[in-house]
């Protein structure tokens, strides 16, 4: 398989990054296209083996899959600015938030669309992805895409598209959510005098322990709370803040605006 990724940004370099790692493409086979000229030398020594291109520069593109992340707001410009012509048997997966595959389609002039929604986490292996397809895409083309997006942790097909807008609010910025969180415990644990670094420390080890016990208990989350959160005790405390404050429903309406926005990047 041949693949072009267009937009050789964080998500689109992570990406290309997983499927050499896995063997699921040659180097030579893979070829990357920025707009940004500043970023060849370092894209090509990253990918010494790949071909890059800037993306005026393109004139065709020999590739059976082409991946497009640049971002949404940029997209109808990227599209009408093409100096290539997509072939009739050319997939597209993009990996813009927000976009529609109608509206893909209708921009390139082309049927053959993928949709997906990764997370940050892809950078490690560790992402998530939820995924849909347009109409006419075959089984088989289907599990190819799937095989990559696995490369960079888990996917999941979902026959729904509007659906993505959701996952885009609940795991594509779901990073950013318990990065806010920890930055809050950590500063509370410098203001209670315990240096940074150890602050960091003990949050981080917190987290990495509740995850795991999260996904290997039985228990639901309620009684995991409970477990912590002896009658009278300090965990008591802090959580009659939190819902003194409403902590639980400003998250979810900060979520519910996310997924609003990624209905509107749509346009």
């Amino acid at each position: 398989m041949k693949i072009a990724i267009l937009g050789a940004g964080n998500m689109g370099l992570s990406f290309s990054k997983s499927f050499l790692k896995y063997e699921l493409i040659k180097p030579e086979n893979l070829h990357l296209i920025t707009r940004n000229q500043s970023k060849l030398s370092k894209i090509s020594e990253e990918f010494p083996k790949s071909k890059i291109s800037i993306f005026e520069e393109v004139q065709e593109l020999d590739a059976d899959l082409i991946i497009i992340a640049v971002k949404p707001q940029d997209f109808q410009n990227v599209a009408e600015n093409f100096r290539f012509t997509l072939k009739e048997n050319q997939m597209v997966l993009s990996i813009m938030a927000g976009m529609k595959i109608s509206k893909i389609q209708k921009l390139l002039n082309h049927p053959l669309v993928v949709r997906a929604m990764p997370n940050s986490p892809t950078l490690l292996g560790m992402g998530i992805t939820g995924y849909t397809a347009a109409e006419g895409i075959s089984f088989s083309q289907l599990i190819n895409i799937e095989r990559l997006l696995n490369s960079t942790g888990r996917s999941v097909y979902l026959e729904n598209e509007d659906l993505l807008d959701g996952v885009t609010a609940l795991s594509g910025s779901g990073p950013a959510y318990f990065y806010y969180i920890v930055d809050a415990m950590i500063k509370a644990g410098v203001e209670m005098g315990i240096d940074e670094n150890l602050s960091k420390l003990f949050v981080k080890q917190t987290m990495l322990g509740a995850f795991h016990l999260i996904n290997n208990s039985e228990k639901n989350l309620e009684e995991l709370i409970k477990d912590v959160a002896s009658k009278g005790g300090t965990t008591e405390a802090a959580l009659r803040t939190f819902e003194e404050n409403n902590l639980k429903e400003t998250l979810k309406k900060g979520i519910l605006n996310a997924e609003k926005r990624a209905r509107e990047l749509n346009g």
